[in-house]
This record gives structure tokens, sequence and C-alpha cells, in this order.
């Protein structure tokens, strides 16, 4: 537990090879992200033995510290806060053009990196993911305000609360579209309004006046996939315009031929192509939990940390906001979750199992709340990772937990979530299903206990290697016992 965010802060600096070698700061919910000029200068050992570190992970774009969940953003500011102090003493004591030429250079320095290690696919997930993420915390309060208001509908209570509630619920979705534009045109270098503007025509309700492919549009047709695009053409518009105009034309012709050009391309191709492509997901994601659905969600909930490992999750994002927009829920993100009950439940076994390890137990107490909540990387980073054959067997739990809600899914029971982000038990006021709250909440609730319990026994039995429970000191001598020594483990005295 860290409870002195500025000595973590000051301890974490000189490891990553002190202010000079980092390059940006930023966090997600349990990673402290840092851009390094210099990976060679960092001390990775020392990091993770650093108390209250659950981690390092590296993607090729950042090193990441796991710190989990609460802790990162204190931690965060801390370190700003001395790399400003930092930066501030040494333009004071530095002789002139030194500070700009170390920036210059640790900028070379990173680009270089991330051009080795970089590859298009991680890149194209990571820009996907600059787009949704900052999306999400506007899903759930809506989702949880929309829970809200269906419970009190349902009850029928409140009677004159529940239009605002709904409305308050549906309007950001009503319009989500100009926010995925605007996140669009800033993540590929064009002007974020602009990009907005372009996709603001995908919900606008006059183009059900327009005609495209022999058919009326509909507002909202295409949805996210729609702004996506749209916003994409807008910035190589803008692009190309701003490259060929003269200053003075460019104030007002660069504007009105992005949102002309792209706005037309918009209306009379990419809405119907994004709407097919979007109701295509939609059935997709039906008919394969309808017909296969224990087997989907065993490969689902059993694939999803390593999919997390390798980055690749992100491409599920524009899934999982297209079928939100569409049908009102999810019914991906659920059994995806249970690969943080099998966590959990490998967890609490190697816990069990490893009584002498008390370093090992600290950190799965001190993150184990994180990860009943749904926030897994603490454990994957700080426990089953590191130890090898835990990782698989969590993966195991995952994939039961991810069988038994896919069975009710094709029994007629689905499980959907209406916003992404959270999982485990914080996902429990976001469910919503053709069944009734009630109901998909008992069938998210047993494919919790699922995976607790199978990623559980799978660790407990065959998740550690021979003698790994075995004290690492005799305890008759308090001597160290040889690891390859033979033999059963002395009685412990009396």
């Amino acid at each position: 537990m860290i409870k002195d965010p500025r000595s973590t802060a000051a301890a974490l600096l000189p490891l990553v090879g002190g202010p000079a070698n980092v390059t940006s700061v930023a966090h997600c919910m349990t990673r402290l992200r840092l851009g390094l000029a210099d990976r060679s200068r960092v001390d990775d050992d020392a990091l993770r033995a650093l108390p209250g570190v659950l981690g390092v992970v590296e993607d090729g774009e950042s090193y990441q510290v796991v710190l989990g969940p609460g802790v990162v953003g204190r931690v965060t500011e801390a370190f700003e806060a001395l790399l400003a102090a930092e930066e501030a003493g040494t333009a004071d004591d530095a002789p002139d053009g030194t500070a700009d030429a170390l920036a210059r250079r640790g900028a070379e320095l990173k680009a270089r990196q991330q051009a080795r290690n970089a590859t298009p696919l991680k890149t194209a997930l990571r820009r996907v993911a600059d787009i949704f993420v900052p999306l999400i915390p506007a899903l759930i309060g809506c989702g949880i305000v929309a829970g809200l208001a269906g419970l009190l509908t349902n009850l029928r209570w409140l009677p004159g609360l529940t239009p605002a509630l709904t409305a308050l619920s549906a309007a950001f979705m009503a319009l989500i579209a100009v926010f995925v534009g605007h996140n669009t045109a800033k993540e590929f270098g064009g002007t974020p309004v602009l990009g907005g503007a372009v996709a603001a025509v995908v919900v606008y309700p006059g183009v059900a006046k327009v005609t495209a492919f022999g058919a009326a549009l509909a507002p909202g047709q295409g949805g996210v996939l729609g702004a996506l695009a749209a916003a994409l053409l807008a910035t190589r518009v803008e692009k190309w315009c701003r490259a060929r105009l003269p200053g003075t034309l460019d104030v007002l012709l660069t504007p009105t031929l992005t949102v002309l050009v792209s706005g037309l391309v918009t209306l009379y191709v990419l809405m119907y192509t994004a709407g097919e492509i979007a109701t295509a997901i939609g059935t997709a994601a039906n008919w394969l939990l309808t017909t296969t659905g224990a087997l989907a969600g065993l490969i689902l909930g059993g694939l999803f940390l390593p999919l997390v490992m390798l980055g690749l999750h992100q491409a599920l994002i524009p899934i999982h906001t297209t079928l939100i927009e569409q049908q009102g829920h999810t019914v991906l993100l659920p059994i995806l979750a249970m690969a943080g009950a099998g966590q959990v439940g490998a967890a609490a076994a190697v816990y069990i199992r490893l009584r002498h390890d008390t370093s090992l137990r600290t950190t799965i107490r001190s993150a184990l709340p994180a990860g009943l909540l749904g926030v897994g990387e603490p454990l994957i980073y700080g426990v089953s990772l590191p130890l090898g054959r835990p990782f698989l067997t969590a993966c195991a739990g995952g994939a039961a937990g991810g069988a038994f809600v896919g069975l009710f899914a094709m029994l007629g029971t689905d499980v959907g979530a209406t916003a992404i982000g959270p999982s485990g038990w914080a996902l429990f006021p976001l469910l919503a299903g053709g069944g009734g709250w009630a109901v998909t909440a008992g069938v998210y609730g047993g494919g919790l206990l699922t995976g607790y319990a199978a990623g559980f026994l799978a660790t407990y039995f065959f998740g550690l290697p021979d003698g790994a429970a075995r004290p690492v000191c005799d305890p008759e001598k308090h001597e160290p016992r040889p690891a390859d020594r033979p033999g059963p483990r002395p009685a412990s005295p009396r």
C-alpha cells in the first residue's frame, strides 16, 4: 500500500534514468506511462522490487509502471511535480541552449525507439484506444443513470423524475458520433472541431431527406463507425488543402472544402456502408451467442487475458461501442469479464499455497480488492504472470466463467452491459438483458463464481510447481533449505 505518493515518485525517478531521460508522463487507470529517451538507463529489477510497484510493462510506445487504481493518479501528480522542479533547476543552472539540445536529443531517441518497436497493427490499435478511451467515463456515467431510470420505471417510483433521467442518459449516446469525430481528427492530426462537424452529419435528423443507394438515410445510420470514417476522411481532405492553398485562401477554403467534400462522401457512401457493417456486427454477435454460446464463451473468456497482454483487446472497443449504440448493450463484455474472475481465483489459490512468501501475499492482499472490481492488471503483472503457470490457470478460470454465461445465452437469457470500462463486481449496475435485471445479474454472478472456483481449483492443483509451497528456511534449524534437496517437508515444531 502506497502511503506517500511523493516518496514513491522520488524513488521511481532515478530508477527510470532521471529527469533527462523522461520525455512524457501520462497515466491510465492502473499504470504510470512514461516516454523514455534511452530505455537502457532503466533499472528494471530495482523498479519491480520497489514497494507498491506491482509490475512493469513495455509496449513499444511507453514504459509502464503498474501501481494500481487510485494510487497511480496521486503518484503521477507527484512525479510530474518533481520533473517540473528538476527542469526549473536545470534551466537556471545550465548554459543557454543546453536544455533545448537535450530535449531535441531525447525526442530523436524516442522517435527511433518507437520506429523500432511499433508495428502497424499496434500503432493502429493504440490510436483506436486513444479515440474511444476518453469516452469511457461518460459511457459509465450515462449507463448507470440509464440503469437507475429503468429500475424506477419497473418499480413505478418517481414517475416525474424518470423522463429526466432518461434524457440525461440518452443524450450522450445520441451525440456520441460527434465526440468520436472530434477525437479522431485530434488523434490523426486534423482540426478536432472539423472532425466533429463532419461526424455530426451522421446523427443530424435532416439526413432522413437524403437518399443513398436507393433508400432514405436514417439519423444515426452507421453510428460510431460512420463517424470514425467521416472524421478520417475530413482529416485527409484538410491536410491536402492546407498543403496546396496559400495562407490567404487557406483560412476560408480549407474548412469549407473539408466540410463539403467529406460531408457529401459521408452522406452518399460512408453512412450506408458503415450502417451495413454495424448491422453485420450486431447480427454476428447475436448469432454467435445464441447458436454456439457455451463454446464462444469458453474461447472468448479463455483468450481475453492473452489479448490484453498483446494489446489486441483494444480492437474490441469500437465493436462494444457499436453494439451499445445499436442494441443498448454489449453482450461481449460480460463474457470477457470472466477472465478477471479467473484471475481472482488464481490469485486466491496462490495466496493459500504460498504461505511462506510474505511479500507475494502482501501484493495479493493489496491487489485483490481491485481485481474483484475488475481491474486485473495488478494481479496479472504482480502475481500470475511472473509465476507463469497461474497465468494459464487463470485463463482456464476465465474460460469456465465465459462458458457459463454463454450457455445461458444459448438458452435465451442474454447478459449485456450498457457501458464499457468496468467489469467484475463493478459491472452489476450496468447490466442489462432481455430477462430483466434480476435474472441478468443472477447469470452474471453465477459466471463470476464459476470463474473464481475454476481459477482457484486449477491453480491450487496444477498452477504451482512441486515444492513451491515449501518454506525457504528449515523451521527446525532456521537455515536455508537447498531448492533441490529431496525428501518431504519436515513437520513444524510443536
